[in-house]
């Protein structure tokens, strides 16, 4: 796989392979945390542990809402770019290629994140699990959940790279 500028206006991610397409096409089911009291908590963690502490009301009315639309638009934007996957014309084998507006590059750059720390919750990671070395061979879906939380990483610091020029 190849990240590389196209232009000013766009970014190149060539060479995707099956295994890497599948991988870009779950960012969005893994950044969405339905289904997740963990993942829910952690994507909207509220600025007080007090229960019945005004802050925390006025953070979930006034604060949680814009949050929430600013990651379904983040994960919208994300889908549509991932629908406009190519394949490459004579790759052998078969390999795809996707081109990224860099004025979509905040929106995937807000999902990637959603999704590692979606996935972080719902598998309870903790700061040594994440830090530890990984290994590529994922032998449980935890090791795969593992494995996806390090790969939308290095797409996070990619993408940040190419930004910075």
């Amino acid at each position: 796989m190849e990240i590389s500028r196209l232009d000013a206006d766009n970014l190149s991610v060539a060479g995707v392979d099956f295994f890497l397409l599948e991988l870009f096409r779950g960012i969005p089911a893994a950044a969405d945390p339905e289904g997740s009291d963990a993942a829910r908590e952690r994507l909207f963690s509220s600025p007080s542990a007090d229960p019945s502490s005004r802050l925390r009301a006025e953070w979930k009315e006034y604060v949680e809402p814009d949050l929430r639309h600013l990651f379904a638009s983040a994960i919208e934007t994300v889908n549509a770019d991932l629908a406009r996957f190519e394949p490459t014309e004579g790759a052998d084998p078969p390999e795809s290629r996707l081109t990224i507006p860099t004025k979509h590059l905040d929106a995937w750059l807000n999902c990637l994140n959603q999704a590692r720390l979606v996935i972080a919750a719902r598998h309870g990671f903790t700061e040594i699990d994440l830090n530890d070395e990984f290994s590529i061979l994922a032998q449980s879906p935890r090791d795969f959940a593992l494995f996806q939380v390090h790969f939308y990483g290095l797409l996070q610091e990619s993408f940040l790279r190419l930004l910075d020029g």
